[in-house]
């Protein structure tokens, strides 16, 4: 099968996200102007440098009325900062609950009976018992081609990692399983390993 995704793909779902999986999940926390904490997933996540290190999502629906599409990017536009939270297994359907559409200022946290504990070097909540969380000042904003297609880039200023997922000096994520988007309803989690060393 070949398809231009002009012309539609025939298929009774849309196959693109099925393609690009797994995708890890960016449990993004942050803050409003006003003081209310939010708290939402996004399945296009990723790390994209080292030094310093970086981390972007990408926003791509809208919020009617909402200023910058979705309360998440609105916070962080106006506000400057914002926390990844790492999703794992047992946390799943936590996750799932703070993926509903809530009114404008609504307190994901609250909703999804997640608790929170404050960050370190930004104004910001994050997820209590997360394995992992990156605090996060913004970069820049970009404007994707498309009505709602927005990246958000931000620069890595604290790091937690849960003391357990901590083995012989190395991040064990087999110790929490972190959850990965698939395709449609689809998920996956990590929890077996194996390793290739590079030729050079």
């Amino acid at each position: 099968m070949f398809y231009q995704p002009k012309d539609g793909h025939s298929l009774p779902h849309n196959p693109f996200a099925a393609i690009i999986s797994p995708r890890p999940i960016g449990w993004i926390s942050t803050r409003s102007k006003d003081g209310v904490d939010n708290l939402a997933p996004y399945s296009f996540f990723n790390a994209v440098a080292y030094e310093p290190p970086q981390v972007m999502f990408a926003s791509t629906s809208r919020k009617q009325g909402r200023h910058m599409g979705k309360d998440s990017v609105a916070n962080i536009d106006e506000v400057g900062v914002f926390c990844v939270n790492i999703v794992e297994y047992a946390m799943r359907d936590a996750m799932n609950a703070t993926s509903a559409s809530n009114p404008e200022g609504g307190d994901e946290f609250s909703h999804a009976s997640v608790e929170r504990v404050e960050c370190e070097t930004i104004p910001c909540s994050r997820v209590a018992g997360a394995p992992a969380a990156l605090e996060c000042k913004l970069s820049q904003i970009i404007t994707l081609t498309g009505e709602h297609n927005l990246i958000i880039i931000g620069e890595v200023t604290g790091v937690h990692l849960r003391d357990d997922c901590l083995i012989d000096g190395t991040f064990d994520v087999t110790k929490y399983q972190p959850l990965a988007r698939l395709g449609y309803h689809d998920y996956a989690r990590v929890d077996d390993l194996f390793s290739l060393k590079r030729p050079d």
